[in-house]
C-alpha cells in the first residue's frame, strides 16, 4: 500500500473505500435492470426494502443501538423513507422497466448534487455562489443532450423518463429533509425505520397496481440479494466508514463518475451501448457535476 511518513504520521496516498462505494452504487442500477425482467418494479422494490429492514434491525439489536425516546425522530425517519427510498427507487425501477437504459437512469439521478445545492439555498438558507452556476448548467445540459438523443433516436418512453425524474425528486427532497430534520438518530436505527416505511409504501402500491408475480425466482432472488446486501447495506456501510475516517468528500467528488461507470457496466452486461452524442452528453454532465462538487469542496 502506498504510504509515506510525514511529521510522525502515516499518510495514505490512496484509499479503496470511495472506489468500492462507487462500484457498489453503480452496480445497483445494473442489478435493478436485471430484476425488473423477472418481477414488477414495485414488487421488486418491496422485497428489497423488506429484506434490508431485517438486516438493519439485526445490526441495531446486535450493537445495542440507542432508539429514540420521542416520536418526532421516528416520524422524520419515516418521511425520509418515503422520499429517499420509496419515491427514489420506486421511480427508478419503474423507469427502467419501461425502457429507460440503466446508464441514462444513473445519469438523471446523478444530478442530485446539483439540485441539492439549489434546494439547500431555497429551503435551508445555505449560500449559493456564482461558482455553482457553470457546473449546474453543464450538468443539466449533458442530461438534456442524452435524453433528447434518446427521444429522437428510438421509441423512448415518456412515462419511463418521467418516473426516473420522480426518482431524482425523491433523492433530492429526501437528502434535504434528512439534512434538516434527521440529525442525531443512530445510523442503523434510522435506516431500519426508513426501510420499514418504504417497504409498507411499496407493498400497498404493488398490491393495488401489480400482480406481484415473479416469472423466474432464481435470477430475481439473485438481483434482490445483491441490491439488498451490496447497495442498501454495503454501500451505506462504506459511506459510514468514510464519514468516520473523514473521507466522505472523496465519495462526493467521485459522484460525477457514477453514470459513466454504470454505463460501462450496462454496455458489458446489458448490451446498452450509447452512440457518440450520448457519450458526449455523459461527459458534459459529468464535468458539470464535478465542477460543482469541486467548488463546494474548496
Amino acid at each position: 500500500m502506498n504510504q509515506i511518513a510525514h511529521k510522525g504520521y502515516e499518510v495514505r496516498l490512496t484509499s479503496p473505500l470511495p472506489i468500492a462505494f462507487i462500484l457498489l452504487w453503480s452496480s445497483g442500477y445494473i442489478c435493478g435492470a436485471f430484476g425488473v425482467r423477472y418481477g414488477e418494479p414495485f414488487t421488486m422494490t418491496f422485497y428489497r426494502f423488506a429484506l434490508a429492514a431485517l438486516v438493519f434491525l439485526g445490526v441495531a439489536l446486535a450493537i445495542k443501538a440507542q432508539w429514540p425516546k420521542r416520536p418526532a425522530p421516528y416520524l422524520h425517519a419515516a418521511a425520509v423513507g418515503v422520499l429517499l427510498q420509496a419515491l427514489q427507487f420506486g421511480g427508478l425501477y419503474t423507469g427502467i422497466s419501461q425502457g429507460v437504459p440503466a446508464g441514462q437512469a444513473a445519469l438523471i439521478v446523478g444530478l442530485m448534487p446539483v439540485f441539492v445545492v439549489i434546494g439547500a439555498y431555497f429551503c435551508l438558507g445555505e449560500q449559493l455562489s456564482w461558482r455553482d452556476l457553470p457546473g449546474s448548467i453543464l450538468g443539466v445540459g449533458g442530461v438534456a443532450i442524452v435524453v433528447a438523443n434518446s427521444f429522437f433516436g428510438s421509441a423512448a418512453s415518456i412515462g419511463g423518463y418521467g418516473a426516473v425524474g420522480l426518482a431524482l425528486v425523491g433523492i433530492t427532497l429526501g437528502t434535504l429533509y434528512q439534512k434538516r430534520f434527521l440529525g442525531g438518530v443512530n445510523l442503523w436505527v434510522g435506516c431500519f425505520i426508513q426501510m420499514v416505511t418504504a417497504s409498507l409504501v411499496m407493498l400497498v402500491l404493488a398490491y393495488t397496481t401489480e400482480t406481484m408475480q415473479v416469472t423466474e425466482w432464481a435470477p430475481f432472488a439473485a438481483s434482490m440479494a445483491w441490491i439488498t446486501l451490496m447497495n442498501s447495506v454495503g454501500a451505506l456501510t462504506l459511506l459510514y466508514l468514510m464519514i468516520r475516517r473523514g473521507e466522505a468528500s472523496k465519495a462526493t467528488n467521485l459522484f460525477h463518475v457514477i453514470p459513466a461507470v454504470t454505463q460501462i457496466m450496462a454496455s458489458m452486461t446489458l448490451g446498452e451501448v450509447p452512440d457518440a452524442l450520448a457519450i458526449a452528453g455523459f461527459v458534459v454532465s459529468g464535468v458539470g457535476v464535478y465542477m460543482m462538487n469541486h467548488a463546494r469542496a474548496r
